[in-house]
């Protein structure tokens, strides 16, 4: 790791920082990671639930419920922040597919009033936001950078690109400082995500933990870059704290090894059954008519341009990260 990135966390000291989707997977995991500095964190989420206090909390967090599709939310809670990680969405390009109209509400249109307020209130706090490595759409040549031309093919990646070029103008044009980082297939401890088509190597896992069998849809040949949960928070964060390098623009992040799918599902059906001794069967099966063209991509993030700025490398191979993950539902379970 450069030593440029060794201050990462030390950054966040003192901030006042607002968290959208907050009590979601990439939220939990980013309050995780700040809950031991001096910080305060608003957590602001559409869902009424409770987050779990972290051993050695010292951060001050307040949980907030509230819908960031009314314009107003943005104006109360914006005030006063100097980082927002925007990370509120719909996830399903299933969803996203058969209602187009209220994927753009949620995905869109939030970005949007989240810099008219900015514009119109004379705020420039630093946007971090989660894009997705899809919204490049088929990519067949490996691996795909930021050079790669976007094609996006479902309605959630088209608004969740839109919504990107709105978060790099609040950079570009406003005076305000912000960054995208495009996320690979994310998996590691943390919240179940709430889309089905979203965390499959996560819910692979929690389906061999009960012993059920795993389902395969085609041949599995498919490439696919995994990457450790704890990767892509260190990378948000030394995005962060690295904003006048990084600004403007927007980043691919992963691991930079592709699996196919079916490697993937075995790695978790072998370490599983070494793990509790469960046998699990894996059964191939046909894909469903309404499968997304997203689904028959080959993947695999080539990071070196964020590399060669920020020094951030992912650090968590495949198997490791499984066990980890294993670990975490294997104790989740006992608690």
């Amino acid at each position: 790791m450069s030593k440029k990135n060794n201050n990462h966390i030390s950054y966040y000291k003192n901030k006042n920082i607002l968290i959208t989707g907050g009590v979601g997977y990439l939220g939990a995991s980013i309050i995780n990671a700040l809950s031991h500095i001096s910080c305060k964190i608003t957590v602001l989420d559409i869902r009424d639930n409770v987050l779990k206090l972290v051993d050695g909390q010292v951060a001050d967090i307040l949980l907030k419920q509230g819908d960031i599709k009314n314009k107003d939310v943005w104006l109360e809670y914006l005030k006063g922040i100097d980082i927002v990680f925007h990370f509120a969405a719909q996830t399903s390009s299933y969803i996203a597919n058969e209602n187009p109209a209220k994927d753009l509400e949620i995905n869109l249109l939030p970005a949007v009033s989240l810099i008219e307020t900015c514009y119109k209130n004379k705020l420039r706090p630093d946007i971090i936001f989660a894009g997705t490595v899809t919204e490049a759409g088929l990519t067949d040549i490996l691996p795909v950078s930021e050079a790669f031309k976007d094609q996006p093919v479902t309605v959630y990646d088209i608004n969740k690109l839109a919504a990107e070029k709105y978060i790099q103008y609040y950079s570009n044009q406003m005076g305000g400082r912000s960054v995208v980082l495009r996320l690979a297939n994310v998996y590691g401890p943390g919240p179940a995500s709430s889309s089905a088509d979203r965390g499959i190597l996560n819910l692979m896992i929690r389906k061999a933990l009960k012993g059920e069998d795993l389902t395969i849809y085609g041949e599995g040949n498919f490439i696919r870059d995994y990457v450790y949960i704890d990767d892509v928070i260190k990378a948000f964060l030394i995005a962060g704290a690295n904003m006048n390098g990084v600004k403007g623009n927007y980043y691919v992040i992963g691991s930079r090894i592709g699996h196919s799918i079916k490697d993937m599902v075995h790695a978790v059906k072998v370490e599983v059954g070494r793990r509790t001794g469960k046998e699990v069967k894996i059964s191939h099966i046909q894909a469903p008519d309404n499968f997304s063209p997203i689904e028959s991509r080959n993947f695999i993030a080539n990071t070196t341009v964020f590399t060669n700025i920020t020094g951030w490398v992912a650090d968590v191979s495949l198997r490791e990260g499984i066990n980890m993950t294993i670990d975490f539902f294997l104790k989740e379970a006992r608690t």
